[in-house]
């Protein structure tokens, strides 16, 4: 599938928008339009419900170590600065940045790639950029145009290792940046913070200073001692959240891949720390199965453990739940969802203060006079177990998936283009968005076949019955096929017409959006149709 089929069909049919668009857009920020919103409520209120609402805490599921709560919270956008300072973010969550004093672009150190290439004497590592979609193409073009050769020359070119990052490099003097036309122009790497700073109040000094959230994470730990309180959950259990998070990336890319604001659906799970290992290993697993069940494709997901270098300062281990999104080069994939294993690093963190990550067990991080760098809040954080007594921090295991990039992979995967007869019968090609029926925007459309005989009045009648259950929509324009056309853009699954027959015999016609299958329901029936159908 070609990614700017997706993104234009994302345009037309109300997906998604870019922000601003009348004034030119801003880079990294997305608006979700009238079909794009409903099934990016429908994600959020699927995990919801199968991670939060309906679960049967009386009863150990299958894989988990024992029977075990959810519940919920919303959290502000703006906490407490020392939040940030404890947790590690305001001196740890930062990327690399390079800067081309040629171009004047910016980029991000890691996600330069390049190759090493010689050609009349000389040897360079040309590079493209990360928004790049087909690299080796543009890395080739560059090196033409730095050798001032012709494409049908290429072949002169001589290619030394494969595609590569920017990091492996010791020197950058001979580095061709993306945009650049002479070698060396790219500075030393540099930490850039990627928290929104904004202000609180009038008077708007320094101490004023706060942070959008970069996570959801953080409102959860500093709740825990409150949900334990005052809903006497006990140990083991989750606390979920759904919520916006805000982080200034250096280059937003992908399409909604990597924005500058995103929405998270995040689960933190107190445990025990004697079973944290069963319980990271429980919800790797179901998140994992999660993903194949609302739609995905098990041959375009992998679950991949990080490596020893790659694991966060807080993480005794981390996976990655991962979809070969189009738009990645083959054979590679991008993160839907992490699942970590955080040890008791929060909430020691914010009873202590910030911790030291290159100590193990990690002990409060010191300033050179001895005292604590960031202080804890001060407060117990710790878990009394009311049956046995034992006192304990609990472990962590975080669950962290993107509601926008779970959005964009269900896009990837509903996108189809196939052949259905048009209304004479002839074999035309379609695009349909094949949705899971628990996602689609609109679960069913209503047709009247002709707007006459009775007709438009009972199709009316199915809507307003059905739209009390789901959000289903009326058309009554054009000719029945292109309603049927516009409805498989729509990715909606299930299209029921009223014909002829239905004024006689009060049945109706269902239509099965990705077989094209129909069948006949009584008209009272349909309720209790599409509910089996949804699911």
């Amino acid at each position: 599938m070609e990614m700017e089929k997706l993104v234009s069909l994302c345009k037309r049919r109300g997906f998604l928008f870019q922000s601003s668009e009348i004034y030119g857009g801003i880079n990294g920020f997305w608006d979700y339009g009238p079909l794009g919103v409903e099934l990016k409520r429908n994600i959020k209120d699927a995990w919801w419900r199968d991670m939060v609402t309906g679960h049967d805490d009386l009863d150990t599921l299958p894989g988990a170590p024992s029977p075990f709560e959810m519940t919920g919270l919303d959290c502000t956008i703006i906490m407490h600065p020392q939040v940030w300072k404890c947790s590690g973010h305001y001196d740890l969550f930062h990327d690399y940045m390079v800067d081309c004093r040629e171009s004047k672009g910016r980029y991000r150190y890691d996600q330069i790639k390049g190759r090493w290439v010689e050609a009349k004497g000389k040897k360079i590592f040309a590079t493209a950029g990360s928004n790049s979609e087909t690299p080796e193409v543009d890395i080739e073009r560059q090196a033409l145009k730095f050798f001032g050769m012709r494409s049908k020359n290429a072949d002169e070119l001589k290619w030394d290792g494969p595609l590569t990052s920017l990091t492996t490099l010791d020197s950058f003097e001979e580095v061709l940046a993306p945009d650049a036309k002479s070698l060396g122009t790219l500075t030393e790497p540099r930490e850039f913070n990627l928290m929104f700073k904004t202000t609180i109040g009038a008077l708007g000094g320094e101490a004023d200073t706060a942070f959008l959230r970069p996570e959801t994470a953080q409102g959860i730990f500093v709740n825990f001692k409150n949900v334990v309180d005052s809903s006497r959950v006990r140990v083991p259990f989750g606390i979920a959240q759904v919520g916006k998070s805000f982080r200034n990336e250096i280059t937003p890319r992908n399409f909604t891949f990597r924005s500058r604001e995103f929405e998270q659906m995040e689960i933190e799970f107190f445990c025990h720390p004697d079973s944290s290992q069963k319980w990271y290993m429980y919800w790797r697993d179901r998140r994992y199965k999660w993903y194949q069940e609302m739609g995905l494709d098990e041959k375009k997901l992998i679950l991949r453990e990080h490596t020893p270098e790659e694991l966060a300062h807080y993480s005794i281990g981390t996976a990655d739940i991962e979809y070969a999104f189009p738009f990645l080069p083959e054979g590679e994939y991008g993160e839907l969802e992490g699942i970590a294993h955080r040890g008791d690093f929060d909430l020691r963190s914010h009873m202590e203060g910030k911790l030291d990550p290159d100590t193990k067990p990690m002990t409060v991080e010191l300033n050179e006079d001895g005292k604590p760098k960031h202080r804890g809040s001060g407060k117990d954080l710790s878990y009394r177990d009311d049956i046995t007594g034992e006192r304990f921090v609990p472990h962590v295991i975080e669950p962290s998936a993107g509601a926008d990039r779970a959005t964009l992979a269900f896009l990837c995967e509903a996108y189809t283009e196939d052949e259905a007869p048009d209304d004479k019968g002839n074999m035309q090609t379609r695009v349909v968005m094949k949705f899971h029926p628990r996602i689609a925007p609109v679960k069913a459309s209503i047709f009247p076949l002709v707007k006459k005989d009775g007709m438009p009045e009972m199709a009316k009648d199915i809507y307003r019955s059905l739209k009390k259950d789901w959000n289903v929509f009326y058309d009554e324009k054009g000719a029945v096929g292109r309603r049927y056309r516009r409805q498989d853009e729509a990715g909606t699954p299930f299209c029921i017409t009223v014909d002829g027959q239905s004024m006689q015999d009060q049945t109706v016609t269902i239509r099965h959006r990705d077989t094209l299958e129909q069948w006949r329901v009584k008209a009272d029936d349909l309720t209790s149709e599409l509910r089996k159908l949804i699911g």
